[in-house]
């Protein structure tokens, strides 16, 4: 009788042990790695999570039944790459190490990552009392199971993270409603050109500072920078620099992908002078961190804007125009990126203009021929070359203008300016003559420097092959 009871108590122990082992060896991974998910195609894709320390992982690819194994370390993390096929889907993906999980409805296509502040963050829906131009007869229409959504929520931190919180969604109207407009219509275009899966990735926050999703290792050249030192310096959740980056981006970081689309840059107006050098800085640390080379980065010029209705009163109102300038040197400095000038899609009274689409179609445009090769259209803004001086009149001479320049308003342009040695400028006449933009004002004689839409609100009126002529100035004063 004791040695029974002796006996099937071993064996419930044994049991309960063996229970306890499987609930613990099973495999967990990061919420971008979930049912729906879409993967870039034809690329060695990373996976990566934990099990059971020391454990051997099985991963098994759906769409050919290959076998991958990773061994977890003493802490039971893991990491491996897979390749991928073709566009295509849905697939399943396996993971085993003594028991199974299996993730569902996988796509495989091109995969983005869409990041910035509030005009990223914007949803279809818009913001109340802002609404997104058209876009109620775009949500109604947005079903694709093709394009698959994933919003990162939002997460400010002292201390770098290991997942996010989100899921993936398909393209449906209540889904697409509440998703970033930016990114939506980037992607819709994406799908249609290229016929494959897309995945969008928003890591967004509104009113976000560049140099929150920046590490504490890039902002030392930037003295400027207050890095937090505790949780207890942390005293704005979006514009403390490094809390986004540790709560928002370094989870994702290793996520194989296509590239990168961002739209930033209003909240760091007041402080233009650092961040042609801190945006740079930034996408550079993101490639490195990475490790998948120069990957594809485009970014939206700000929109112009009257920053006279957020500037205190009785303090000077600062010119978003150095801003954007800051913005358009760093498409030259940086490889493989490109800017997407929004000159004639802001709103004076705005700082959210509704033009959405324009801004995601831009984006669209530059990923579209730089990086995917489409030929016959042209993806990148005109931009401005030199200048040279006859008499009273300057003649302005511009890069990327194959077909050369048009005007909005016929052959004129409104938006032009013009300096004497007084570096008191004028508005001026400007007119087109084949190629160049000839300008002068009566009230300058002797010009020795021009801009054209300089200021915080302007809508821009100078084209070629579409895109708007971005901001500029021919002095540095």
């Amino acid at each position: 009788m004791r040695s029974s009871v002796i006996k099937k108590g071993t064996w419930l122990a044994s049991f309960m042990l063996a229970v306890c082992l499987c609930a613990h060896a099973e495999v967990k991974l990061p919420a971008i790695f979930s049912d729906g998910m879409v993967m870039q195609q034809q690329t060695k894709a990373n996976l990566w999570g934990t099990a059971t320390p020391n454990k051997k992982i099985t991963v098994t690819t759906g769409w050919n039944g290959k076998q991958y194994v990773a061994t977890a370390d003493k802490n039971g993390a893991w990491k491996l790459s897979v390749s991928t096929p073709e566009a295509g889907g849905p697939y399943s993906i396996t993971f085993n190490d003594g028991s199974k999980k299996t993730l569902n409805n996988i796509l495989i296509g091109e995969l983005w990552l869409c990041s910035g502040q509030s005009n990223m963050e914007m949803p279809m829906k818009g913001f109340k009392n802002q609404p997104v131009e058209n876009a109620n007869m775009d949500i109604l229409r947005s079903k694709n199971p093709n394009i698959r959504l994933f919003t990162v929520k939002r997460t400010s931190t002292f201390t770098p993270q290991t997942d996010v919180a989100g899921t993936w969604k398909e393209a449906t109207p209540a889904n697409v409603r509440d998703f970033s407009a930016t990114a939506y219509y980037f992607g819709r275009l994406i799908n249609e050109i290229l016929d494959v899966p897309v995945g969008l990735v928003v890591a967004a926050w509104g009113g976000s500072a560049c140099e929150a999703w920046m590490t504490a290792d890039w902002l030392k050249a930037f003295p400027d920078a207050k890095i937090p030192q505790s949780e207890a310096d942390i005293k704005s959740k979006n514009r403390t620099p490094t809390v986004l980056y540790n709560g928002m981006l370094h989870p994702l970081i290793g996520m194989t992908m296509k590239g990168v689309i961002w739209y930033q840059g209003e909240d760091n107006w007041n402080r233009a002078h650092t961040y042609a050098d801190m945006f740079t800085t930034l996408i550079n640390g993101w490639r490195a961190e990475w490790k998948q080379g120069d990957f594809p980065f485009y970014y939206c010029q700000i929109a112009p804007y009257d920053y006279g209705i957020i500037t205190e009163k009785g303090k000077e109102v600062i010119n978003s125009a150095y801003l954007r300038e800051a913005q358009a040197k760093v498409e030259h400095r940086v490889p493989n990126s490109g800017m997407a000038v929004l000159l004639d899609a802001g709103m004076e009274k705005g700082i959210h203009p509704a033009k959405k689409q324009i801004a995601g179609e831009r984006l669209a445009l530059l990923a579209l021929t730089k990086t995917y090769g489409i030929e016959g259209v042209n993806g990148e803004s005109p931009y401005y070359k030199s200048m040279e001086i006859k008499n009273d009149t300057v003649i302005v001479s511009f890069e990327r203008a194959k077909m050369w320049i048009s005007g909005k308003n016929c052959f004129e342009s409104k938006n032009f300016e013009v300096a004497g040695e007084d570096r008191v400028f004028y508005p001026a006449k400007a007119w087109i003559e084949r190629s160049k933009i000839l300008v002068k004002s009566e009230h300058v004689p002797h010009p020795v420097a021009v801009r054209y839409g300089f200021k915080n609100y302007v809508e821009g009126d100078v084209y070629c092959d579409g895109l708007p002529l971005g901001s500029f100035r021919s002095d540095n004063w």
